[in-house]
């Protein structure tokens, strides 16, 4: 049966490995590149481009969708 030592030995050892991974999962997220934002022609020509469906419902100030 596993000692109380030996239960201590291995609780810190396993929070100390979560504790690196989460500063290694913080340290690539924030040195990640990011993909270039869409410029706002693009933005607009997607938006000229998306149907509007009209489900019948009116919202909560008394206007349509």
């Amino acid at each position: 049966m596993i000692s109380d030592d030996d239960l201590y030995r291995l609780a810190i050892f396993l929070g100390s490995c979560a504790m690196m991974m989460i500063v290694l999962y913080h340290f690539l997220d924030v040195n990640s590149s990011e993909e270039e934002p869409e410029s706002a022609e693009s933005a607009s020509q997607i938006k000229e481009n998306v149907p509007v469906v009209s489900t019948g419902r009116v919202s909560a100030l008394g206007k349509g969708n």
